[in-house]
């Protein structure tokens, strides 16, 4: 069994009692960084046998690890912090388990995405997690635009003031954003304020940490997200509010800027 572990992305409190059981028991534990799980191993007295599973490591670590598994091992993947495979290695490890029929599980941990979402206080029914940005999405961030939900991205503390720089130039300056840095440790922050509020600050703070970047998600985004709802369907929503079958057909109408006609000749709505 391949067990996806999660870990404390900060304050050790945070490990589960399974996620302690199964480190235990498991044969191996595959970490992104040996040195830095020892200390989260040692600190719970966990004195199961680590090999590192990294970038540079993957691909010759990865048979290893396959090997193990299809001789009856039973191998526990973690990284340095919070869940494996988000914006960290171990997918290959994954597909291949997949390949090879053999069975994989997850124990959930914290993650400082859902965190920093959670600690914003930006309303949304959606968001979309992009992670570190790669170089050709800050050359262009006009997909942010185009992308009606809540956006998240990682940024580490020395790109951080060009990455907002960036943003307050192709969204506004009066774009929403919550910045977190350190989630579950001692010097834990979270702050909300406008692009330039932000690009203003970092310019005369210190930056330090890791930091999770939430980007409100736009007022605006109904004037995309209305169109693919289909006529009649509008046309009943409105009707459920109250208003006519005729005054309904005007409204929707009114909403898609298209003749009413044109709204009558697809709508079925008694």
């Amino acid at each position: 069994m391949l067990y996806i572990c999660g870990t404390p992305i900060g304050n050790l409190e945070d490990i589960t009692i399974r996620q302690l059981r199964i480190l235990e028991e498991v044969d191996i534990i595959a970490a992104e960084d040996t040195r830095h799980s020892k200390k989260l191993l040692s600190h719970f007295d966990i004195k199961t046998p680590l090999i590192s599973y990294h970038e540079y490591s993957r691909e010759n670590k990865k048979n290893y690890i396959i090997e193990k598994l299809l001789k009856g091992k039973s191998i526990a993947l973690i990284t340095d912090s919070g869940m494996p495979l988000i914006s960290d290695p171990g997918i290959e490890i994954v597909k291949e388990c997949y390949n090879k029929n053999i069975p994989i599980t997850t124990i959930p941990g914290p993650t400082a995405f859902v965190s920093a979402f959670v600690m914003s206080g930006f309303y949304s029914t959606s968001f979309t997690f992009y992670g570190f940005l790669t170089k050709n999405q800050k050359k262009n961030l006009s997909f942010l635009k185009k992308n009606n939900t809540t956006a998240i991205i990682y940024e580490s503390p020395h790109k951080l003031l060009k990455t907002l720089i960036l943003l307050k130039e192709e969204l506004g300056e009066n774009q929403k954003i919550a910045i977190a840095r350190e989630i579950t440790k001692l010097y834990e922050q979270i702050l909300c304020f406008t692009l330039k509020e932000a690009v203003n600050y970092y310019e005369n703070n210190k930056i330090i940490g890791e930091f999770v970047l939430v980007l409100e998600q736009n007022e605006n985004e109904n004037e995309n997200e209305i169109s693919t709802i289909p006529l009649d369907i509008q046309v009943s929503q409105y009707i459920e509010q109250g208003y006519s079958k005729k005054e309904s057909i005007k409204k929707v109408a009114k909403d898609m800027n298209i003749p009413k006609s044109e709204v009558y000749k697809f709508t079925i709505v008694d």
